[in-house]
């Protein structure tokens, strides 16, 4: 996502789709990446040579580290979170006493997708430094992909005494949204960011997204517009953003603007796929080949057992290669690990393509139980009960 800071991603969660190569010592050079012209991979390259010179330097070790983690999330590049790893696994034994340690350490789990480690690691930086916004603002993140809105509430509590207005608000206002009070969260955050004209450019893009992404929920489609076109004029490069206004233009019909808006973001897994959807509805030619670009990626993946990928390339299956039964074995694997509302209708879209309603139930369990409003997944459910699921 940009080079944006923990505390604007932290209710955001990187799909890594590909097995982090982490450096057997400080000294060796990686890989040219992609993205390794910008300003933030120079920097930390640079603060990599000066490790070299010093290897016993904790701080900067978890300087580059988190500005590794920062890339992945900005890029969407798995590669950025081994080379964190790499640079923090010399001080795991001597760094147990610092907050920020348990900090960097839980980001890099949780993009692992290592949820239960990583409320370990979150929690521990939390109890070294209860005045730490981020450990808890990332706790409530991944209560929310776990579905366990009680408990992110509860995170999103103790973020008020400490955290800034528009953080905690938001926090609350996801919860609310995912549980049966969508409308109502929707205004309250329009209002609170409309009272906050000192707010940080990362926090008002997440914000933003957020609000686009309700609004198209209660199907304003304009307001879902200005809200997308007020997060990209932050000027920060976010891959999350990214995909979520492709998903809206994909709905809208509108798949030549996400060639238009996605253009040179192939490195990216969760991009890529919207670049071969959009290609494929534009029929541009280059969709054939960014199709063949994503089942290879995703054949190495399972080759290796990288399950990271599931929900991406669940989606592949079904929308692209037409394979509805092996979409729908990924999306259950997905679904047992993570229960976000782009997981559920990812299962039941694949349940109901393979004749196979049933498999949709812990799907339809959690839209019953959660309250969580979308016309789409509504829809969806009342078809997969004309099918035979029950709700």
């Amino acid at each position: 996502m940009r080079t944006a800071t923990g505390l604007v991603c932290a209710f955001l969660f990187a799909c890594a789709h590909a097995a982090p190569f982490t450096p057997p010592d400080d000294s060796t050079i990686v890989e040219k990446l992609p993205g390794a012209t910008d300003p933030a991979a120079r920097n930390v390259e640079s603060l990599r040579r000066q490790l070299v010179a010093r290897p016993g330097d904790t701080a900067l070790r978890l300087e580059i580290a988190r500005r590794y983690f920062d890339l992945a999330m900005a890029q969407g590049d798995p590669r950025y979170v081994g080379y964190a790893f790499a640079a923090i696994g010399p001080i795991e034994g001597s760094a147990q006493g610092n907050a920020r340690y348990w900090l960097v350490k839980g980001l890099l789990q949780q993009y692992s997708h290592d949820f239960a480690s990583a409320m370990t690691s979150l929690g521990k930086a939390s109890e070294l430094d209860p005045n730490a916004i981020e450990p808890i603002a990332w706790r409530a993140a991944i209560d929310m992909v776990e579905a366990r809105y009680a408990d992110a509430e509860n995170e999103c509590r103790r973020l008020v005494p400490i955290a800034p207005v528009l953080l905690a608000r938001s926090c609350d206002a996801f919860v609310q949204a995912a549980t049966g009070q969508l409308r109502q969260a929707y205004q309250g955050l329009q209002a609170v960011l409309a009272a906050q004209s000192d707010a940080s450019p990362g926090l008002v893009l997440w914000v933003q997204n957020r609000l686009a992404e309700m609004a198209a929920r209660l199907q304003l489609t304009e307001e879902a517009e200005r809200h997308y076109q007020a997060a990209l004029k932050q000027g920060i490069t976010d891959q999350f953003l990214l995909g979520s206004y492709a998903d809206f233009l994909l709905a809208q019909g509108r798949p030549r603007e996400v060639l238009g808006l996605l253009d040179g973001w192939e490195r990216s897994d969760v991009l890529l796929l919207r670049l071969a959807l959009a290609g494929e509805a534009a029929k541009d030619s280059r969709a054939k080949g960014w199709a063949q670009q994503l089942a290879d990626r995703f054949s190495d993946a399972a080759k290796r057992g990288d399950k990271l990928h599931e929900q991406e390339a669940a989606r592949f299956a079904l929308d692209i290669e037409g394979d509805a039964h092996k979409a729908l074995v990924l999306a259950a694997s997905n679904y047992a690990k993570q229960k976000e509302p782009r997981d559920a209708e990812i299962l039941m879209r694949a349940a109901l393509a393979a004749h196979d309603a049933k498999a949709a139930q812990p799907a339809l369990d959690w839209l019953r139980k959660s309250g969580y409003e979308d016309p789409a997944l509504a829809k969806l459910a009342g078809q997969l009960a004309q099918a035979g699921a029950t709700r």
